[in-house]
């Protein structure tokens, strides 16, 4: 029987929970066929029973609740999708915000002709990179399952299946819920870095490649929709450009197992798989283009190239031509259908190469008559080469900026031991140092075997891999070389040595070039107000120069382009959501002046995460609340975790959230191409003080005596630093302190416990103040929320978090808090902080959240009847599991494995994890 929130809620937004309920009748059923009546009947939503866990039981009820809750995200997903498509049927490709029809039909009466857009599409490069931060609790195995379940939802939508039809579509779908019930979602042991790649790679080889026509074919129809002239827009070549980077094995900040072999295979599997994609398409073409001609009849340029190939007669020449071509790409098949790497002398070196022969083919077509096989059929795979290549996606290096500090004085203490007690007199002294060895092209030693310690040798090795793979190949496949906890420009000078080193490094006219961007990653609020002085000084240097003018020309750019990453996760930990926000956007915004008057285009590469203390939200909303000054068109930004599968699960997902990226990144750069950026003295002084006020309120939280007793009780966090959901540490150096803790196991622990206290401590506190102190202040907020998109996207941030904030559970998990004074002190400041926090948003908005937010509201209510059981339980267990010791090592694991079943539940349940 359905509870009558459920019937409620069925009756408000109809057809995702209708879905929802059609998925549990099946799962209820699948239960019953296996003898699990006891089970069917605490199925949430569609049964009035609560779950009443024993030891009997426990396992199989949260896993129970795990799949539900994912039905859920699925039912939900799927909704989405089919909003989007009915709102686009009755309204036109305008009606969905954010999209391709809505932005140009906005440019359009803007006053924005067709030649004011095409100017900024030369300029769009839009760059999603995924990583495999610990924050998906879920195996391989069962999100290959759940893709397989959406794909199943969508086909039973199909009006042309008839009843039977329908019937056999239900039982497949039964079929896949019989087997996400045997096997299990949690990871029982760390799973090893390939397995984590072999997870992104199925993104990159079986998604985004499908979806890349999905996305020309939506531009080309807005466009048209609104009103531009189809002819104008032209080939896929024009279109804004869109790539894909990857930071899973090569990603090294803290993880011992990203070693330099598995950075090598990495880039060996990623080219393998690049391979098969172009030998299929290749195939296709083939096929497409089987038209019997005389070779006579067909372009000079075409036969002459045909006769360098040696083709060989045939009356079917476009077809053998793309047959040769396939021909010469390096790789070999062997037996059972694999491939392997084979250079030989006439193979294709890069993609550049093969794409060159293929626009000939294409100039031939025209040339015969057939226009549209040469824009469409050979157009689509020359697309598909200027955006996978011979790579797939960029594969960034990112490390540590203490860790190359150490390298580099044992580099040192070998190659130039009467140097090394100079380096480590001072800091001032080690900056001269390498000052002076920018001026020279040599390295320290001869190769890494000639170093102490394995951690010298192998950083070494990594650069060595990552040269030896650009020579060999082309740097194509190669992304940014990151300095995460950026202090100083020195600590990207010395990644210039370590380039040197393993000869990544030339000496032209100018100087020193580097062949790689060496990229600044400003985490903390500190290193954020620190960071256009940095940039301003790393700019100023001639190896910067040089190296930023040889990228340009290599990378075919107008001008030069240096790349910043910002980190979302660790400003947050520091100061709270308001001084984050804040501090991030004065960051981009001055280094974005500093890139100005260096001639430089600043990339920012936006280290987000799935939730809001981590900088997620609309992807549209996020764009239009970056600084105008940084609106250039060009931006990368990480997908982590549960992220991607939530976003890229599945096609129709897939093509929209890309679509959000390069049409809303489009839009803001061809509203801010007009000439100088607005400014906004009376906003940015509001939110400087709004952040100062905030930084303090949050700072004196963190920092309170029983602070840190509070969170390592009142939360999971020990079990999730006891998880396997990732191979990566939970701390960078292993230490016990809030310092050393990575932001991700932060925010997850708070989000399991329900608090949240990143996305709104401090928010009310500051509030109130103003509201009490400085109405003026409170009064332009208030204006501001209204106009002003950067307000409107951190004031809806908040309002989201404290949606999703509970206190009762809240109350419920200081209940673990073994001393009754540091309960009560830290307990008493977070209701006190909430409750003001939620009477100030409510004031400053104006209206509940149920009344604004109407679906995500019920979605939220609906959720929070399933999960109060489960966090119970996670109460009950953490208690048990922390006082277990280490009496009986078997209950221990035992506990802990029902443990991170219910982590995995409720991570399922709230749609994220960190």
């Amino acid at each position: 029987m359905k509870s009558t929130r459920f019937e409620d809620i069925q009756g408000l937004l109809g057809k995702p929970y209708q879905d929802l309920e059609f998925l549990l009748q099946c799962f209820a059923e699948v239960l019953e066929e296996n003898g699990r009546t006891d089970l069917a009947a605490r199925i949430p939503w569609i049964n009035r029973d609560l779950p009443e866990f024993t030891e009997d039981n426990r396992q199989d009820l949260l896993h129970l609740y795990s799949i539900s809750f994912q039905l859920l995200n699925l039912s939900e997903v799927n909704g989405a999708v089919q909003n989007r498509r009915k709102k686009s049927e009755e309204h036109g490709l305008p009606a969905v915000n954010g999209l391709w029809g809505n932005v140009l039909t906005d440019l359009r009466e803007r006053g924005f002709g067709e030649a004011d857009i095409l100017r900024e599409f030369e300029f769009i490069e839009a760059e999603p990179v995924l990583t495999a931060h610990p924050t998906e609790a879920k195996r391989p195995i069962a999100l290959a399952l759940y893709r397989e379940l959406y794909l199943l939802m969508v086909k039973r939508e199909n009006s042309m299946f008839n009843r039977f039809e329908r019937a056999g579509i239900t039982n497949d779908i039964k079929r896949i819920l019989h087997k996400l019930w045997f096997i299990g979602e949690i990871f029982v042991e760390k799973p090893a870095i390939e397995s984590e790649l072999e997870n992104v790679l199925h993104y990159f080889y079986k998604v985004f490649p499908v979806v890349l026509p999905v996305l020309d074919d939506h531009l080309r129809q807005a466009w048209t929709e609104a009103g531009f002239e189809p002819k104008a827009i032209g080939k896929a070549d024009r279109f804004p450009s869109v790539t894909f980077g990857n930071w899973v094995g090569g990603d090294r900040d803290g993880h011992p197992l990203v070693t330099a072999r598995l950075t090598e295979y990495t880039l060996k599997v990623f080219r393998i798989h690049a391979f098969r994609l172009i030998m299929a398409q290749l195939d296709e073409l083939a096929d497409r283009l089987s038209i019997y001609c005389s070779l006579e009849e067909l372009s000079e340029e075409f036969r002459k190239r045909y006769e360098e190939l040696e083709v060989g007669e045939s009356k079917d020449p476009f077809t053998h031509y793309v047959q040769t071509l396939a021909s010469r790409l390096p790789v070999l098949e062997v037996s059972g259908g694999g491939l392997e790497l084979e250079d030989r002398a006439d193979s294709y070196r890069s993609s550049a190469e093969l794409s060159r022969d293929l626009k000939i083919l294409s100039r031939a077509l025209k040339e015969y008559g057939a226009r549209t096989m040469a824009d469409h059929d050979v157009g689509q795979v020359l697309r598909h080469l200027d955006v996978f290549g011979f790579h797939l996606a960029r594969l960034d290096i990112r490390q540590n900026s203490q860790y190359h500090e150490e390298v580099l004085m044992e580099l040192v203490g070998h190659g130039m031991p009467h140097r090394l007690r100079e380096c480590m007199e001072s800091e001032e002294a080690r900056q001269r140092f390498i000052a002076g060895e920018l001026n020279l092209n040599r390295p320290f030693v001869t190769g890494p075997e000639a170093l102490e310690s394995e951690k010298a040798r192998e950083a070494l090795e990594t650069y060595r891999v990552i040269a030896r793979h650009g020579k060999t190949y082309s740097q194509r496949a190669l992304g940014n070389l990151i300095v995460s906890m950026t202090r100083s420009e020195w600590d990207l000078f010395t990644v210039y040595l370590f380039c040197r080193e393993a000869g990544l490094t030339r000496t032209s006219g100018e100087g020193l070039v580097c062949m790689l961007p060496v990229v600044p990653l400003f985490e903390t609020i500190e290193d954020l107000k620190n960071s256009a002085g940095i940039l301003d000084a790393f700019l100023s240097h001639p190896v910067t120069r040089n190296s930023l003018n040889y990228l340009k020309e290599t990378r075919g750019r107008v001008r030069p382009v240096q790349d910043v990453m910002v980190g979302y996760s660790d400003s947050n930990k520091d100061g709270g959501i308001l001084a984050s926000a804040w501090y991030l956007y004065q960051a981009q915004e001055e280094m974005s002046k500093v890139g100005r008057k260096h001639g430089v285009d600043i990339r920012f590469f936006h280290g987000k995460g799935g939730t809001i203390s981590r900088g997620a939200g609309p992807t549209h909303w996020f764009l239009r609340s970056l600084p105008p000054l940084s609106q250039n068109g060009l931006i990368r930004i990480t997908e982590q975790g549960e992220t991607i599968e939530r976003k890229y699960a599945n096609k129709g997902n897939a093509a929209y959230n890309l679509e959000l990226l390069l049409a809303g990144l489009t839009h803001q750069a061809v509203l801010h191409a007009r000439g100088e950026a607005p400014s906004f003295p009376d906003r940015d002084e509001l939110f400087s003080y709004m952040a100062g006020e905030s930084f303090r309120a949050f700072k004196a939280l963190t920092t309170h005596p029983s602070f840190i007793a509070f969170y390592e009780q009142a939360t999971p966090i020990d079990a999730i630093e006891s998880s396997k959901i990732g191979s990566r540490p939970s701390r960078r150096r292993g230490k016990r302190s809030l310092e050393d803790l990575r932001a991700i196991p932060w925010v997850f622990s708070w989000t399991q416990s329900r608090m949240h206290i990143s996305s709104w401590y401090g928010v009310g506190t500051t509030l109130e103040t103003m509201k009490e102190k400085h109405p003026e202040k409170y009064g332009l907020l208030k204006e501001l929320k209204r106009s002003d998109s950067y307000v409107r996207y951190v004031l809806t941030n908040v309002d989201t978090s404290l949606a999703a904030t509970d206190e009762d559970i809240m109350t419920l998990y200081a209940g673990l808090v073994e001393d009754e004074k540091v309960r009560e002190e830290i307990l008493g400041l977070l209701r006190g902080e909430l409750e003001r926090t939620r009477r100030m948003m409510a004031d400053l908005l104006e209206s509940s959240i149920d009344r604004r937010r109407v679906n995500h509201h019920h979605s939220t209510q609906l959720r929070a009847e399933a999960l109060r059981p489960l966090h119970e339980e996670q109460v009950r267990l953490l208690g048990a599991w922390r006082k277990s010791g280490s009496e009986d090592p078997a209950r221990r694991d035992a506990l802990l494995r029902n443990l991170l079943r219910s982590v995995n539940a409720i991570a399922n349940a709230m749609g994220t994890t960190g």
